[in-house]
């Protein structure tokens, strides 16, 4: 003898498709705000080394002397380890970063406006940051590194 399945069968399993599509939704877009969050984060420490090298390029010219400079970055971006290095080519002097401990600089660089002969990778975890500058035969140089 078949049987009628009641309507409220189907009530619960339409509810059941509408509230997993719902919460997929909602960790999809959690996860969107979260990846936006730690990349803009890593642009905001770009900026800031840029900046401080520029600060310490500044100093260095002016006085015709080396500077040292320790710089406050934070041990990991989220929960995850970045790396952050300067460096230069034709186009002039740069700051990338990116995220894990493999350095593969690219896109979206931020240039710093002098020219100098730039060098160097930090690795968050392994220690601290340290920016360094000099002036030698009127050649400026500007080298980043960990002090571990």
């Amino acid at each position: 003898m078949p049987s009628i399945i009641p309507g409220w069968v189907y009530t619960l399993f339409a509810a059941l498709i509408v509230g997993t599509i719902i919460v997929s939704a909602c960790s999809l877009v959690t996860v969107n705000v979260k990846n936006e969050a730690e990349n803009q984060q890593l642009t905001n420490i770009d900026e800031y080394v840029a900046t401080q090298s520029l600060i310490l390029l500044t100093h260095t010219t002016q006085d015709n002397q080396s500077g040292t400079q320790f710089l406050d970055l934070p041990s990991s971006v989220g929960n995850q380890m970045y790396w952050v290095c300067i460096a230069n080519d034709s186009s002039g002097a740069w700051v990338a970063s990116g995220f894990g401990s493999t350095v593969i600089p690219s896109q979206p660089r931020i240039y710093i406006p002098v020219e100098v002969a730039a060098s160097g990778i930090f690795i968050s975890g392994y220690g601290r940051a340290l920016l360094q500058c000099y002036c030698m035969n009127q050649t400026l140089s500007l080298t980043l590194s960990s002090d571990y």
